[in-house]
Formats: structure tokens, C-alpha cells, sequence
């Protein structure tokens, strides 16, 4: 009911006994569509940010590095001659495309990770790269083990550009190899993806991927860094809780593309664990050293010599 005038204090009341507060059917009226307001408001929220975080809101500005590479390095375990081969590599790739390098020393996320297995620094290590690189459009971690052996590649070319992702996703396939019960959507497209994988014979392996920057970038990352998943002690620690997270949260899986391995994390010959077509051949993108993860030297002989042939390689195009 809608009064005219305000209601007219009884002249026999206290002066206490009927203020100016609205009868109570009438204050919950209000606040019932205060609530319904305020959950349309939220919903439209959630859909708009979501649904253009890929697009429009994560175009870098002109002048700003659309890729940004994030290495994580342990100084701890490995020689600073076999660390300066990995940051030669990646400076290299980077200054031919114009992308920027995010160093990150495992070290610096210790109070982070706490008690967990250090490999879980590769989560906030990429948490801050984004930070410090708000506007930047796509974030590339790349294991510490691993060697760009076609820097003349761009990553655009390679992967990102919409026509060439769409002919590689891998569809209808098992999320976890060789048969998980859940598998991959058959009706993603390249509009719809925010993260880029691989798998080994395994597991997803995230010793190399993609994320696109924005709202789902941060969710992703928050969800994977999980208290809960760190303190499950899965026994391949942050790959396991990935594993976990594909099969058991759809939204996530619906925002991700899998991609055959030589694309984005080609292991070396020599190491185990592979999938099928899964070990570096001369021209691919990258080589993986699995095997170097586990060295008690602080080196790594067969990096090394992958090494040489990039120098190599690199001299011969300066020459010419």
C-alpha cells in the first residue's frame, strides 16, 4: 500500500510509540528487494567479467609486452653456469619477440609454499608475474629444465593465433592418461580458452603452459594454491592437485585446452615418461629435461649439450 502523506502521529501516543520508522510489513517489503537487487546485480556481475575477461579487458595497451615468460629458478640446488644457460636462452627469445622475462628465485616464495614440496612455488611465482604485469595479455611458465630450441617461433604463430590453436586442441580425450573416465569438451573453441596444457604418459604436466590474464587467470591460480590441495601430500605434489582439479571442477576444465606435447613440452630422448609422440625431434618449439629436475650436481650434462646446439644454431643466423 502506498500512503499519500506521511502517516500522522497520534496525538495520544508517547511520542516514542510510533517514530518515524515504517510499519513492518513495509521494511520487509524493502528489504526483500534489496536482497533480490542485490542478487541480480551480483549475477550480471559475474557473467559480464567472465565472460569478456578474455576479450576486452586483456588487450595490452600499445608499448606493453603481450607475453610475458616466467622462469622459476632454484639457486639452491643448481650452478649459476647452468642457471645462466637457461636465463641466455629465455633473453634471447624474449628480445626477438619483444616479450618480457619474469625471473623468480623458488626462495622467494618459501614462506609461501611453508611445509609443501617446493615445486609448488610455480603457482605464486606466476600469481606474481601478473601483479607486476597487470596489462600484459598471456604468461608462458617454462620449467627451468627446459631449452626454446626454434626462437625464431613466436609464440603467436605457434600457438595463440586462433586459426592454429583450433586445428591442435585435443577433443574428447582423457583429461588424465590413458583412461580417465572425464575427458576433455568436444565443443571447445579458441574463444573460450584461458589455459593452455600438455599431458605427459601420465598426468597434465605443468612444467610448461599458457594462462591468459584476467579474472580467470586469478580464480585458477587461487583454486590450484589451495591450502587444502598443498597439505594432501598427492605424491606429485602441485601435478596431482592439477590432475584433481580438471577432473572434479568442470568450470575450470571448460576454460582449458589440451595440446600435443612436441607443441609446447617435448621431452628430450633420453628421458622417461613421455607420451606417445611425445620426444623432442629436431625443429620442435622446446625440449624438456625431466631428468635434470632430480640432479645432485647442480648440472646437467644433457642440457648442456642441447645448449651447444642452440649457440650454435644461434651463430649461424647471426652470420647470415
Amino acid at each position: 500500500m502506498q500512503f499519500a502523506l506521511p502517516p500522522r502521529r497520534s496525538p495520544h501516543s508517547l511520542p516514542i510509540a510510533r517514530s518515524s520508522r515504517l510499519p513492518l510489513y513495509r521494511r520487509k517489503q524493502l528489504r526483500t528487494v534489496a536482497l533480490l537487487a542485490f542478487a541480480v546485480f551480483s549475477i550480471l556481475y559475474l557473467l559480464f567479467h567472465f565472460n569478456s575477461s578474455s576479450s576486452t579487458s586483456l588487450a595490452a595497451p600499445a608499448g606493453t609486452a603481450g607475453v610475458v615468460i616466467v622462469t622459476l629458478l632454484d639457486h639452491e640446488r643448481f650452478s649459476e653456469s647452468y642457471i645462466s644457460k637457461i636465463v641466455a636462452n629465455r633473453e634471447d627469445y624474449a628480445k626477438r619477440h619483444g616479450y618480457i622475462n619474469f625471473f623468480a628465485s623458488v626462495s622467494d616464495y618459501e614462506e609461501a609454499v611453508g611445509d609443501s614440496p617446493r615445486s609448488w612455488a610455480t603457482v605464486p611465482a606466476v600469481r606474481h608475474a601478473i601483479a607486476l604485469h597487470p596489462t600484459s595479455k598471456y604468461f608462458f611458465h617454462l620449467s627451468p629444465h627446459a631449452l626454446i630450441m626454434n626462437p625464431g617461433q613466436s609464440l603467436k604463430s605457434h600457438l595463440l593465433d586462433r586459426n592454429r590453436l583450433e586445428s591442435v586442441m585435443l577433443k574428447d580425450i582423457p583429461i588424465v592418461p590413458p583412461d580417465s573416465i572425464i575427458r576433455t569438451f568436444s565443443h571447445l573453441k579458441e574463444k573460450d580458452v584461458d589455459l593452455i596444457l600438455t599431458q605427459d604418459s601420465e598426468d597434465l604436466n605443468p612444467g610448461s603452459f599458457i594462462l591468459k590474464n584476467g579474472d580467470f587467470a586469478r580464480f585458477f591460480l587461487d583454486l590450484w594454491f589451495d591450502p587444502l590441495f598443498r597439505s594432501y601430500n598427492f605424491a606429485k605434489a602441485e601435478t596431482h592437485a592439477l590432475d584433481h582439479i580438471m577432473q572434479w571442477h568442470p568450470t575450470v576444465l571448460a576454460r582449458t585446452a589440451l595440446v600435443p606435447q612436441r607443441i609446447l613440452n617435448a621431452f628430450s630422448k633420453d628421458s622417461t615418461g613421455a607420451s606417445a609422440d611425445g620426444s623432442y625431434k629436431d625443429g620442435d618449439f622446446i625440449i624438456r629435461f625431466p631428468a635434470c629436475e632430480a640432479s645432485e650436481t647442480g648440472d646437467c650434462p644433457e642440457l648442456e649439450a642441447y645448449y651447444k646446439l642452440w649457440q650454435k644454431k644461434n651463430k649461424s643466423e647471426r652470420d647470415t
